[in-house]
């Protein structure tokens, strides 16, 4: 039976305004000042599809065209072990990875898999525009992932120094094409390339956050949850570079309470970042909607030191209408930070827990969860959804890997038309 593509309109979250959705916006056309738009869905009720598989059995919530293969779910499921030894009676724990003894299957063991497929999902089958998404590395590696196993064209960037991120169980294949900012660049210089590519119509660019699909596709995370507990959680953590899953996360608390049958309380979400590169934390720390300043330099340095190096943007969807500050404050959540050598504790605890390796970034919420205990903004009586993020590495690679290697190496300094010349020859 052919797929019925998802009906929803789109909001802007700044003024309400209600409009169509066209074959790829990522704003208002109308809009003012800056603003996230948001997926309203024509069914405001929560409905998983028994007759798809993988992340499209939440398709009634995707803005999607299609379905791709070889999706897979996020796993969710109560936890005994991490929970007794933080003193919680209701923590679930939801899983994106490799882990097949409970379920968990997502080949590049990141949560980042869902956002790739529901994006790539948004694309008309047969359109002839190249995709291209910039990344630190995570989304870098799911995307390229999809986009092979599907045959749909696709340009990454990252940066270089990230190469090592770009690991897969078998090679690539020829419609995955990976562009690198030079060696001693962050995620921006690799978010500059692209944006230099798209300035040719031949190339389309993702959007990231702006992107519905993107959001919607990693909000599958709290459906998960929400089916295992039958509710929405009191409180919500997850470790955030740019805060997109976080917004996502909070977007489908939303329609859950609107959906009325899983409790009408906020989900309180709380976030947290690799110290020193802090920036979302600091501002919302002093109070401010605006990002503090963080210079080109204080960034590529702060990013050279972390262990979770996805969690460097120093550009992120946080001031507008609809990010990050507006996440935190409607929730009535809060950030934290964590240290290299907490994020080493926990991976620790966590695998001698729970059985699992997990990433720097799902350490680190891991670390937060603690924190906030601690503080008392969390009860240890309370249904808390830890997001791990990122896991089964080991499980995943045993039997070996190979490194997908750049294509071209372009510094984002270069004019757009040098840039695009060289990536057209990839073709």
């Amino acid at each position: 039976m052919a797929f019925k593509p998802t009906r929803y309109q789109l909001v802007n979250v700044g003024t309400g305004r209600i409009f169509e959705d066209g074959e790829w916006t990522l704003a208002d056309p109308e809009a003012t000042s800056p603003s996230l738009v948001r997926a309203q869905y024509a069914n405001r009720l929560f409905t998983p599809r028994e007759d798809l598989r993988g992340i499209y059995r939440y398709a009634e919530w995707l803005p999607i065209k299609r379905v791709l293969k070889h999706s897979h779910v996020p796993v969710t499921y109560k936890s005994k072990y991490l929970a007794d030894f933080l003193g919680m009676e209701n923590l679930y724990i939801t899983f994106s990875g490799y882990w097949p003894k409970i379920g968990a299957r997502m080949a590049t063991c990141s949560f980042k898999e869902t956002e790739a497929y529901s994006v790539c999902a948004r694309l008309e089958k047969n359109t002839k525009e190249i995709l291209v998404v910039q990344s630190a590395g995570n989304t870098a590696r799911a995307f390229a992932q999809v986009c092979s196993d599907n045959n749909i064209p696709i340009v990454i960037c990252i940066p270089e120094d990230n190469v090592h991120d770009m690991w897969f169980r078998k090679p690539l294949k020829n419609c995955v094409k990976l562009v690198a900012a030079p060696k001693g660049s962050d995620y921006f210089d690799a978010i500059a390339l692209g944006e230099k590519i798209c300035k040719n119509p031949r190339y389309r660019a993702e959007g990231g956050a702006k992107n519905v699909a993107r959001r919607d596709g990693m909000g599958t995370t709290v459906l998960s949850a929400v089916e295992v507990m039958g509710r929405v959680p009191d409180a919500y953590f997850q470790a955030v570079g740019s805060g997109t899953g976080a917004i996502a996360a909070w977007e489908n608390a939303c329609r859950l309470q609107e959906d009325g049958r899983y409790g009408g309380h906020n989900m309180k979400i709380f976030c947290s970042q690799n110290a020193p590169f802090t920036i979302m934390y600091d501002s919302w720390k002093a109070g401010s909607r605006e990002l503090l300043p963080l210079t080109a330099e204080q960034s590529r340095r702060n990013s050279e030191v972390i262990l979770a190096k996805v969690l460097s943007n120093r550009k992120p969807p946080y001031s507008l209408a609809g990010g990050l500050f507006d996440t935190l404050k409607d929730s009535g959540g809060d950030m934290y930070k964590v240290t290299n050598d907490e994020i080493v504790y926990w991976m620790l605890q966590f695998f001698k827990l729970e059985g699992v390796d997990i990433f720097p970034a799902a350490a680190t919420a891991v670390c937060a969860l603690s924190q906030a205990l601690d503080e008392g903004k969390v009860a240890k009586d309370e249904y808390v959804m830890l997001n791990i993020t990122g896991g089964g590495m080991l499980n995943a690679t045993k039997k070996g890997f190979s490194i997908k290697e750049p294509d071209i190496v372009l510094s984002p300094d270069l004019p757009a038309e040098e840039i695009i010349m060289a990536v057209d020859k990839l073709w």
